[in-house]
């Protein structure tokens, strides 16, 4: 923010009206909001123009900000403007919070935003799938995102219907932080994190890949892997620079047929270093859409004491080939093809041996601890979901190399 280009347009706004602002001091109100209250610019500049119009008895915010009367589209809109819009309320979703009245996504033929109703605003709620008119809106950034947000200066009337239109789809690898929609695969489901997370996993359209998360609210349904769905109007979110999608603003539509997918394969050829804590046999909750570890005591961290968990193989360690470590997740089918140990038998060895499911984890400790292995799978968030994996096998050419290499004999 222009801290003395925003003053000078304040105070040339009330001069306008023929009331002197100081603009030193209206700049130090406004740099005292954006640095040490962390008040988005916009909000900081409308704030400064109602003080400044309560001090001189003028009705506050008459007229809005600069611009605001103006008619805008939304793929034009940018942080700090002041805007009128046309068009359609595509999503609503719970307020976070009470100050917040309402929030969801607004559309129109060009483009959507997140929108937010302040409850101060006393604003017409609106209503999904209704046409409205926003005048005196603000737009501004957050998280690097615009945002719409509608306060007690605004004003909100549904409209007539306006012209059909359709989300444009973006390929998984042009997203951006926002509103996106997309075609795209569920090509994996994943164990979910939080209590609060209905379902997690990864989707996937020939661009690219991209994780996807469900929060638990009302009404929210399952996505099936393997299916492929066109989705409108989901939230792209950016975090530590890697994008996922929020599909609790979207429809999500099912479709006949496949699409190819981008690979996204990862291969990693190294010494098995690491075997971790979680390795081996473990319990599952049984809950429909949990499937949590539990703890040795049978323990949930959301559904509590499950005692009728179910049994499942894994292996969780770390691949070195001596130059790069890669942390690596084996599941079932290729720890018992890697290990020799199949589930019925883990689970017979831990119920007849008094280290219990530890006796697993040593016997596949001493399979796999120091061995040459080749792992293929989707590289998540730094982890490989491996898919395929194999021991490598002596090479005497290879062996002779490495000694040449290390000066010594062969």
């Amino acid at each position: 923010m222009d801290f003395s280009e925003t003053a000078e347009r304040i105070s040339q706004k009330f001069a306008q009206k023929g009331y002197e602002a100081d603009k030193s001091s209206i700049e130090k109100k406004l740099r005292r909001l954006v640095q040490e209250f962390g008040v988005p610019p916009a909000e900081a500049e409308r704030t400064v123009t109602n003080e400044l119009s309560k001090q001189f008895s003028i009705p506050p915010t008459s007229g809005g900000g600069p611009g605001a009367e103006q008619e805008k589209e939304i793929n034009g809109l940018s942080p700090g403007e002041w805007v009128t819009l046309n068009g359609k309320v595509v999503a609503l979703t719970r307020p976070p919070s009470q100050v917040i009245a309402q929030t969801g996504i607004f559309a129109d033929p060009t483009g959507a935003i997140r929108f937010v109703v302040w409850a101060k605003a006393n604003a017409t709620p609106m209503e999904m799938g209704k046409w409205y008119r926003i005048e005196s809106a603000v737009v501004d950034e957050y998280k690097g995102v615009a945002n719409l947000k509608i306060h007690s200066g605004s004003t909100v009337k549904e409209i007539e219907p306006g012209p059909s239109f359709f989300p444009q789809v973006t390929p998984v690898r042009d997203l951006a932080p926002g509103v996106g929609s997309v075609r795209a695969k569920v090509i994996q489901e994943w164990e979910v994190t939080h209590e609060r997370m209905f379902q997690s996993g990864l989707l996937a359209d020939e661009s690219g890949t991209i994780k996807f998360v469900i929060w638990r609210e009302d009404g929210v349904e399952r996505l099936e892997e393997g299916k492929v769905y066109n989705i409108f109007y989901a939230q792209v979110d950016e975090y530590n620079g890697r994008l996922s999608l929020n599909l609790n603003t979207a429809t999500c539509l099912a479709e006949e047929g496949d699409i190819e997918v981008a690979s996204g394969d990862t291969t990693a050829t190294g010494a098995f270093v690491s075997l971790t804590q979680g390795s081996g046999l473990v319990k599952r909750c049984p809950v429909e859409g949990c499937n949590r570890v539990l703890s040795r005591q049978n323990y949930c961290p959301v559904h509590e004491i499950q005692p009728d968990f179910k049994y499942d193989l894994r292996i969780k360690g770390w691949l070195d080939n001596g130059e790069k470590t890669w942390d690596v997740l084996v599941q079932k089918a290729n720890v018992e093809t890697l290990t020799g140990i199949t589930l019925d038998q883990a689970v017979e060895i831990a119920e007849n041996n008094p280290l219990g499911m530890d006796e697993v984890f040593l016997r596949m400790r001493d399979t796999i601890l120091g061995r040459y292995l080749t792992c293929r799978g989707r590289e998540i968030e730094g982890r490989i979901l491996v898919s395929s994996c194999s021991f490598e096998h002596f090479s005497p050419d290879t062996l002779a190399a490495l000694l040449n290499r290390a000066g010594g004999e062969s």
